[in-house]
């Protein structure tokens, strides 16, 4: 029983683990909110089911079960970010400045423009749109002012790193990892400044002695989680009424997690074998990925419209978000990368380009949850808060199909320069009698192991020579099957010749005239 146990924990980790398992379970709560909310069987049921409240005794805190997902499930989330974000300073990608440079600069420039396009989007609309100059007409036929709707300028921001990372697991196999740890930097040091912005824009704050109190639940948890032996019960009590301070004080409970995640010691102590931060992160991902982000995402989707109709998708605030997640992300990043790699001269990791860069930047414009959670602070009104979320999720699902068919034409790129290098470099081998050149011939081609080279090359070999395999195919030699001939004509061993022909002589074996008979090298 405890063995199945620990087995079923241990399949529940690696799910977890997985960007794209995740990102799809959490896709799908998404989807099923937004279906739940809009379907007349369950729309009643789910909104009576939101609007339930829970309240936390001997305090002022009484939220409804859709804002408990908002601010207590999400700090998990953001518990996890900060306890990534510190072991990412201390060791990892953010460590060395000037690695980290370009794709830090591009994170700027990523959260600046979006904002940018969204107000310019919205006042085109107020400018030259009905009903009248400085109002505009959202998807319900309702008039605001447009002072009220630029409220939401902050909301396309922030890209969703586990969205992001699911796109690229998906769809870029076979890319460098260089572009990887460029997004999960650029997505890290997103997710540090949209904290920024809530904390200086979306927080209404109080009594000063609320914030005394986060001091000191700070410094507490700061001291026991250094401690040789944690006392886990009372690390919890302190966590918690950290978010309660966070709360009382007017600043998003949310962000005590971010808080005691930085304050969570990323480097080895007390003789053990890995980091705090790191360890704690493995434990809290489940419970993030598989409980806390869908969660949040089933109830922050599950707004009702009193219709779905094409109206929607050309409201100023649904067009504007959508405007500056799919262009407006990708672009900020895109200029940021060149200004910061050719006028300032920093650099990019060995065999990267600016260009490379672009499919990674569209994967950018995934909002979702961060931006989900600025659409219900942004707006007090329900019907604008609405039409923001759906444009947040209508903006992420474009920006994830574009930046997949991009990742995946740019993957394919990739592994096609990969097989033709390993052919090159098969082809180079050869000239210093390598094991995995069968023969030299006498007109100088050579013949190489089919078990050397990659799935790739050899279906790149098959669709340049196709006359080749198909004698090979039909030949009843196993090993003449394994072997492919590259005739001196090829650009891979041009060049080769020469020295072919002299290790041919200068080794004093003949050289066979019939291909897969020939004697060894």
């Amino acid at each position: 029983m405890v063995g199945s146990r620990f087995g079923l924990w241990s399949r529940i980790k690696r799910v977890a683990a997985s960007d794209t398992i995740s990102g799809l379970i959490m896709l799908g709560f998404a989807l099923v909110g937004l279906l739940l909310a809009n379907i007349p069987v369950t729309s009643h049921l789910f909104e009576s089911i939101a609007e339930t409240h829970m309240a936390v005794p001997y305090t002022n805190i009484d939220l409804p079960l859709g804002h408990w997902a908002q601010d207590g499930l999400l700090t998990i989330f953001f518990l996890v970010v900060g306890l990534d974000l510190k072991q990412e300073l201390t060791t990892g990608s953010l460590a060395n400045p000037k690695a980290a440079a370009v794709p830090m600069a591009c994170a700027v420039g990523g959260m600046a423009v979006p904002p940018l396009l969204f107000l310019l989007v919205t006042w085109l609309f107020s400018a030259f749109g009905p009903p009248a100059p400085g109002l505009e007409i959202v998807a319900s036929g309702a008039v605001h002012p447009f002072s009220a709707i630029s409220q939401g300028w902050a909301i396309p921001m922030a890209t969703d790193i586990a969205f992001s990372l699911t796109v690229l697991a998906l769809f870029a196999k076979g890319l460098p990892g260089s572009i990887r740890a460029f997004l999960m930097t650029l997505a890290t040091v997103d997710d540090l400044l949209a904290v920024i912005v809530i904390a200086l824009f979306f927080s209404s704050l109080n009594a000063w002695y609320w914030f005394l109190g986060i001091v000191v639940c700070a410094a507490v948890w700061a001291y026991l989680v250094r401690r040789r032996r944690v006392p886990w019960p009372v690390v919890v009590i302190v966590g918690a009424l950290a978010w309660v301070m966070m709360f009382e004080a007017g600043v998003h409970p949310t962000l005590a997690g971010m808080l005691v995640g930085l304050l969570t010691p990323s480097r080895e102590m007390h003789g053990e074998t890995s980091p705090r931060a790191e360890r704690y992160k493995e434990k809290l991902q489940p419970f993030s990925a598989l409980l806390a982000l869908p969660i949040f995402a089933l109830f922050a989707t599950g707004v009702h419209f009193e219709a779905l109709s094409p109206a929607m998708m050309v409201s100023p605030v649904v067009l504007g978000i959508v405007a500056a997640l799919v262009i407006g992300k990708p672009l900020g990043i895109m200029i940021t990368a060149w200004l910061a790699t050719h006028p300032i001269g920093l650099s990019l990791p060995k065999g990267l380009r600016v260009r490379d860069l672009f499919p990674a930047a569209c994967a950018c414009g995934i909002g979702f949850t961060v931006s989900f959670l600025l659409a219900t602070l942004a707006y007090d009104d329900p019907e604008l808060s609405g039409e923001a979320r759906f444009g947040v999720l209508v903006g992420s699902l474009i920006s994830a199909m574009v930046a997949g068919l991009l990742l995946n034409h740019q993957a394919r790129g990739f592994r096609s320069r990969a097989a033709e290098r390993e052919l090159a470099e098969a082809a180079r081998k050869a000239a210093g009698a390598d094991a995995n050149i069968e023969e030299v011939l006498a007109d100088g081609s050579i013949t190489i192991s089919m078990k050397a080279l990659s799935p790739e090359a050899i279906r790149r070999y098959r669709e340049r020579h196709p006359e080749r395999f198909a004698t090979e195919e039909g030949s009843s030699s196993e090993e003449e099957r394994r072997t492919t001939t590259v005739k001196p004509g090829s650009r891979h061993i041009s060049r080769l010749k020469r020295r072919m022909r002299e290790l041919g002589k200068g080794s004093g074996k003949a050289t066979g005239s019939k291909r897969g008979r020939g004697h060894r090298r």
